[in-house]
């Protein structure tokens, strides 16, 4: 594997979509409210949420192989736990990441509120605490509550307010099946490590419910998607057009319903990212209309 292909597949390029979705849904939101809507804001916050994605993929690259936890996993490849790149080398790659997450979110700031730098700090603690402090809460089961409001909620509505500097109700409903299948893709990427995590103390939330309740933790996180998006035609009645991807998700589903484990897991997680990106591809289409 050549340099460019190795932080290419660090970045993790599978969890993308929950960086992309959530900027999606709230221009093409503020688009059907009929605002003046700042393309370039939104453009500046596509930056911070995939700048922000990728630091968290390093972060946790840097975190796990230092503490020894990314030992023998399948999955996306460790960087560090894999001896493919140096621990210093992630490091510096999550650092980049940030800063440049942190120099989009500040001229943002410059040109909305100086509210978003407060918001800004607080998600880049979160990112990194997520594995990199003495007692991180990613290892405590707390990773999906810290994913379903950064990347559903925050990142959602706060597109929404960069493109047109107001609130709304309308933005926080359709941030739902946004942070539902941002949680979906945590969540299978937990139940894939299960066994692993929990011999080396990794206490994940898959890792306490245990198996079947985090395969049926899963499913509900699907199915949460779809009722949400459905509360859309309150907003579009176009919304409904998000039951045309029911289809991948039953496979989704049935799949996981079926015992999929280990390496069973990697193309499903390729295939909830897509979900959600499909879904808020519709979604967009829909409030566009």
């Amino acid at each position: 594997m050549n340099s460019a292909s190795k932080w290419i597949a660090g970045a993790r390029p599978r969890t993308l979509p929950a960086a992309i979705s959530p900027v999606l849904v709230g221009t093409a939101l503020a688009y059907r409210i009929g605002h003046n809507v700042s393309y370039l804001n939104a453009f500046l916050a596509l930056v911070v949420s995939l700048a922000l994605q990728i630091a968290v993929n390093y972060a946790n690259d840097y975190s796990d192989g230092v503490k020894g936890t990314d030992q023998q996993r399948v999955g996306p490849i460790r960087l560090v736990g894999s001896g493919l790149a140096s621990a210093s080398a992630v490091k510096n790659a999550a650092f980049i990441s940030f800063g440049v997450s942190a120099i989009a979110g500040s001229i943002l700031s410059t040109r909305t509120s100086y509210l978003l730098i407060l918001v800004g700090i607080i998600s880049i603690i979160a990112a990194w605490t997520y594995t990199g402090s003495s007692k991180p809460y990613g290892y405590r089961g707390f990773g999906e509550i810290s994913v379903f409001l950064f990347f559903g909620i925050v990142a959602t509505v706060g597109t929404f307010y960069v493109s047109t500097e107001s609130f709304s109700w309308k933005a926080l409903l359709f941030s739902i099946p946004v942070g539902s299948l941002s949680c979906a893709i945590l969540a299978i990427n937990n139940l894939r490590d299960l066994p692993k995590d929990e011999i080396v103390g990794k206490r994940t939330l898959a890792v306490r419910m245990g198996d079947k309740r985090a395969r049926f933790f899963f499913n509900s996180l699907l199915g949460a998607a779809h009722l949400s998006s459905l509360l859309g035609a309150l907003v579009t009645p176009w919304a409904v057009a998000s039951l045309a991807l029911l289809p991948i998700t039953l496979q989704i589903s049935r799949a996981i319903n079926k015992g999929a484990r280990g390496v069973e897991l990697i193309p499903l997680l390729g295939k909830t990212g897509r979900l959600q990106l499909l879904l808020s591809t519709t979604l967009a289409i829909a409030l566009v209309i």
